[in-house]
């Protein structure tokens, strides 16, 4: 039940907040909203207020908002508020809407966690691996790294950065043990690694592992909090946009690398059951997803309707309905087998020998 109610807040959420977008853009532009609907399919709930019929439906795997005049060939609505009716600019913001909402959602969440606190990692060493540079250099379990040639750290990603970049050169390192500072030089080596696609790179390493107790909570101001949320949510657009590129390539396995509902629904228990700031960064998560999946150039897509908004601001003039027609047939079709694929890689992941667990 928990994991089942974390899931329909968290998608109901980000339906409302995707949605919202459009409509808001469209009444500011005087374009007529039919429906708002939360879920597909058959109405479980409705109120009409004006022209808006406000929608409760059936299937809770996404929702829609239904414009006046969205179908070229309904003649009987009126001029002013006819979506299609509308300069291209103005119908192009209307669909932009909608992602960018799902964006700064994403921001808006970051923003808050960043305000209240995020633990992080200090650069306390767990472990040392034998015969490595580390060990070489008289790394012991528990020294905490507190400077790397004289510049401050307190967290082990400052501490990564720093050995990644360092291009093989020895670096003098603080360290504290048992109440006192030791001076240790360390001249890291290239190992082969994964990166996060899985595929193995060589980088400078020392050879130690984190404590992975040792937090300490960070808070920023407003406006730090306000920055940090942009770059987070920048650094994970950019992430998913890769991903996704490689999966196109066959650089990543997509049975691996896709997941579906199945999947969404048990990260959103098991995260909600972590405490609510890790649901909501799940919830940033999945918005800015949701994002840059309606951004794909595929009909019937928002990123679909884009592109041939922005075909018929090239051309001056739209695309034949009869195209359009076709086109959006066919991203209906590929739509649909994603969303097969997706579901099979879910259950795939629940009856695999590793058991259910992502």
């Amino acid at each position: 039940m928990t994991t089942a109610l974390a899931a329909i807040i968290l998608l109901g959420l980000l339906v409302f907040v995707h949605e919202l977008g459009h409509f808001l853009l469209a009444r500011r532009y005087g374009i007529g909203v039919e429906k708002f609907s939360l879920g597909f399919g058959p109405k479980l709930f409705g109120r009409k207020r004006g022209d808006t019929e406000y929608l409760i439906s059936a299937i809770p795997l996404g929702g829609y908002v239904k414009l006046m005049g969205e179908d070229p060939k309904d003649t009987e609505v009126d001029p002013k508020k006819s979506f299609a009716l509308r300069p291209v600019r103005e119908r192009l913001v209307v669909v932009l809407a909608g992602p960018a909402f799902n964006v700064f959602f994403a921001v808006l969440v970051f923003w808050v966690i960043y305000m209240a606190g995020v633990p992080v990692l200090r650069a306390t060493v767990g472990e040392v691996i034998p015969e490595s540079p580390a060990a070489l250099a008289g790394f012991q379990p528990n020294d905490r790294i507190v400077t790397i040639d004289e510049q401050p750290i307190e967290e082990w990603d400052q501490l990564v950065s720093l050995v990644g970049v360092s291009e093989g050169r020895p670096l003098q390192m603080t360290v504290l043990r048992g109440g006192e500072t030791v001076e240790l030089q360390v001249t890291p080596a290239l190992r082969k690694a994964q990166n996060l696609f899985n595929e193995e790179i060589e980088r400078p390493m020392i050879g130690i592992q984190n404590l992975g107790t040792d937090f300490f909570l960070r808070r920023v101001d407003p406006l730090t909090a306000l920055g940090r949320g942009f770059t987070q949510s920048g650094n994970i657009v950019s992430l998913t946009a890769v991903s996704v590129w490689k999966i196109v390539r066959g650089d990543l396995p997509a049975r691996e690398s896709l997941g579906g509902p199945i999947l969404i629904v048990q990260m959103a228990g098991q995260q909600f059951r972590r405490g609510v700031m890790n649901y909501a960064f799940f919830a940033a998560l999945i918005s800015l997803n949701l994002a840059i999946l309606n951004l794909l150039p595929i009909p019937v897509l928002d990123g679909g309707h884009i592109f041939f908004f922005l075909l018929e601001a090239g051309i001056g003039r739209p695309v034949s309905l009869r195209k359009r027609e076709i086109a959006q047939q066919v991203g209906l079709f590929l739509i649909i087998l994603l969303m097969v694929f997706a579901f099979y890689n879910d259950v795939a992941r629940i009856f695999s020998p590793a058991g259910g667990t992502p």
